[in-house]
């Protein structure tokens, strides 16, 4: 972790950028600079990831690793709110880059036209200091989930489906892993399933926040704590959740 003296200094403009929430409780130019400083991967840059991403572009993330492969459907259009019309057919990650950059051309970015794998998922975790994981395929999530744990990095894992979305803090070995979580994958996941674009987008918003309050130590974020909410029903539940000591990726037979 970076001593305040080693953090980057912010610039005029960028005092003024984030001058509103630099008067949140707790927060300060401190946290501000550390947010300058901090590196995110975000895996699927979608519906939830995609406002992931732009939030976090927003609040001062200095650096976002984004990986997303494919490329631009009609039926993405519902959602992905960084795409457009005209980029339809075209790869998704190219819009997705120059959406963020014009919101805020101070920050760094690396885009992937690929999702994540075993084959990729060590090399794209190590970059970051911290991982968000919105893919809609649990190969995915699994994969970056074993790399989360072997390079210590904590992860936000964040879904939804139809009306209802979960998100928590995974920080092994303080809390568990998503393999704790989930063992295997449910039987019923598949990569096509019903989502209204608001409710990808209030759980991508609720991930921002917790990457910004593990970046900068304010607030509590939800490790050992999985948040349930029902959008029709605007029910939200916390469940406590505790690691499993013989999980096969973070427990001590691992």
């Amino acid at each position: 972790m970076l001593t305040p003296g080693q953090l980057p200094e912010l610039l005029p403009e960028e005092l003024e950028t984030y001058a509103w929430q630099l008067d949140l409780p707790g927060f300060s130019e401190v946290a501000q600079r550390k947010l300058k400083a901090a590196s995110v991967l975000v895996s699927r840059v979608g519906g939830v990831g995609g406002l992931v991403a732009l939030q976090l572009a927003a609040a001062g993330v200095g650096r976002l690793i984004l990986a997303s492969g494919g490329v631009l459907q009609p039926s993405d259009l519902n959602r992905q709110l960084l795409q457009t019309h005209d980029h339809i057919g075209q790869p998704r990650i190219e819009n997705i880059l120059r959406r963020i950059q014009a919101l805020n051309p101070r920050i760094s970015l690396q885009g992937h036209p690929e999702n994540i794998s075993d084959t990729n998922a060590e090399q794209l975790v190590g970059q970051a200091d911290i991982v968000v994981d919105a893919a809609p395929l649990f190969t995915e999530r699994f994969a970056l989930n074993r790399a989360a744990v072997r390079l210590r990095r904590p992860m936000v894992e964040c879904a939804m489906y139809a009306w209802e979305a979960r998100i928590t803090t995974l920080t092994p070995p303080a809390s568990g892993c998503l393999a704790c979580l989930y063992p295997e994958a449910p039987p019923d996941w598949t990569r096509k399933f019903p989502v209204l674009g608001a409710v990808s987008g209030t759980v991508a918003c609720l991930a921002a926040t917790e990457v910004v309050k593990l970046i900068t130590g304010t607030g509590a974020p939800l490790a050992n704590t999985l948040l349930s909410m029902d959008l029709a029903s605007m029910q939200f539940r916390r469940f406590s959740w505790k690691r499993n000591p013989l999980c096969a990726v973070c427990g001590t037979a691992s």
